[in-house]
């Protein structure tokens, strides 16, 4: 096959953004050159003032096949993050059936993946309340990494893990060098201010945000920069919601604690004071707190504090989200974003400073790190993966369910106007979405880790 020059006055490489051409041979990057030096004997294409980046990797997404994928599956979610301009997806154990916390847990969804996957996958392992056993060989079998719950994570099949049972799963964690990804919300502070709104009106907005208090998370915090003090083990906080923890993390980073954060494109969006009541579309756990709070929140991006920027793709079917009661308490806890995360993402950001190098570290190069694969996926740099994203970050279009493609294509997004359109995506050199189309068979692979752990 002829090497191919992707070329764009605006190339957005790990050194700057750039005039370059991104020469492809093969599936990989060979290298990434000035235009004057771009060989003769590629076949060019030229996108312009278009925007060359890395294809974004979305380490925190709930797949659901097996078991539930008539909420989501590999087939519906990959093409939507085709759309969105991902070519790697992270899939979280919880929500399939059996949730991924066995080996041969992990087999079933390998197979569900093999066969419908539009772009690369890796899976996540799962850390339970009885399953220390099983650790090893998830991290022997080519996990990336464990997630777990400090709460009851709402689905059967995911228990939470108590203090104990997280103490007796540690020690197999940081043996195995993975790192261990923690819904980080404590049940006593919610149990506690749900009592207290028992005759409260759920249809409220702010009855629910009062009840999963930024305690819950704070607490949590404390408890696992504890714990990784003691263990030495690689902790990486999910979905942070609230912004009263960036100074505790800003001070175990600075202590050197392997501690990394990531927040989600819907705490960077909404603020509570925009949402109204009965609007369950936008439940989700931890919950989208004040304007202030979210303004916070950028500035722990901008200060390194958070580290990357995950969808946390949540979706159900429309009718968990109880719209026509509009019961925040009965709602699911979920939002689905993976098509349109970016431009979600880009919109707020450039109206802050930040620039497309900001997102592709946010959004492709820290991620990618995170699961393992920063040395193949994430960067647009020779010996990396030829995962591209051809993006308009000027242009502009309004959310409409035609551009969501995943499976229930409800969103609290419908409707708005957001700045920055997905072109093109490609995956190790093959188009896997072009202006609206899904060219070719499916081909995405999964990104597996080199045996971490002895078993046993």
């Amino acid at each position: 096959m002829k090497r191919q020059a992707y070329i764009s006055e605006r190339v957005v490489t790990p050194h700057g953004i750039v005039p370059a051409a991104v020469i492809v041979d093969g599936e990989k990057i060979s290298a990434v050159v000035a235009p004057p030096q771009i060989p003769g004997d590629v076949t060019r294409h030229d996108f312009g003032d278009a925007a060359i980046l890395p294809g974004l990797v979305d380490s925190h997404v709930h797949i659901n096949e097996p078991g539930r994928t008539e909420w989501e599956g590999f087939f519906t979610a990959t093409r939507a993050a085709a759309a969105g301009g991902y070519t790697l997806l992270v899939d979280m154990p919880l929500n399939s059936l059996p949730a991924t916390t066995t080996l041969a847990a992990l087999e079933l969804k390998r197979a569900a993946a093999r066969a419908e996957s539009r772009v690369d996958c890796a899976l996540w392992g799962g850390v339970v309340g009885d399953n220390q056993g099983h650790l090893a060989d998830l991290a022997a079998a080519g996990v990336p990494g464990f997630k777990c719950f400090l709460m009851d994570a709402g689905i059967d099949g995911f228990s939470m893990v108590s203090e104990e049972q997280l103490r007796r799963a540690l020690p197999i964690v940081a043996r195995s060098g993975l790192p261990l990804l923690v819904h980080a919300e404590l049940a006593a502070p919610v149990e506690a201010a749900t009592a207290r709104l028992a005759a409260a009106d759920w249809r409220r907005y702010e009855t629910y945000l009062q009840s999963r208090p930024d305690e819950a998370e704070l607490s949590a915090i404390d408890l696992l920069i504890r714990l990784c003090r003691e263990y030495k083990f690689r902790l990486h906080i999910v979905h942070l919601s609230t912004s009263l923890a960036l100074e505790k993390l800003r001070a175990a980073k600075s202590e050197g604690l392997p501690i990394t954060v990531e927040t989600c494109p819907h705490y960077l969006h909404f603020a509570a004071e925009g949402i109204a009541d009965g609007a369950t579309l936008l439940k989700c756990a931890p919950p989208l707190r004040t304007h202030e709070n979210r303004e916070k929140l950028w500035q722990g991006l901008r200060d390194g504090i958070i580290d990357l920027v995950a969808s946390d793709h949540s979706p159900c079917p429309p009718e968990m989200k109880r719209l026509d009661e509009k019961d925040f308490q009965k709602a699911w806890g979920g939002i689905a974003s993976l098509s349109v995360a970016l431009p979600v993402t880009w919109t707020a950001a450039q109206k802050r400073g930040f620039t497309l190098s900001d997102i592709a570290r946010w959004m492709a190069a820290e991620p990618a790190k995170l699961a393992g694969c920063g040395a193949q996926k994430g960067k647009l740099a020779a010996g990396y993966d030829a995962d591209l994203l051809v993006f308009a970050p000027e242009e502009e279009f309004v959310v409409t369910r035609e551009k969501l493609h995943y499976r229930h294509r409800v969103s609290p997004y419908l409707g708005e106007r957001m700045r920055g359109v997905v072109q093109k995506t490609f995956l190790r050199g093959q188009s896997i979405f072009d202006q609206g189309e899904f060219p070719g068979e499916a081909r995405g692979k999964e990104i597996r880790q080199p045996a971490a752990v002895a078993r046993g």
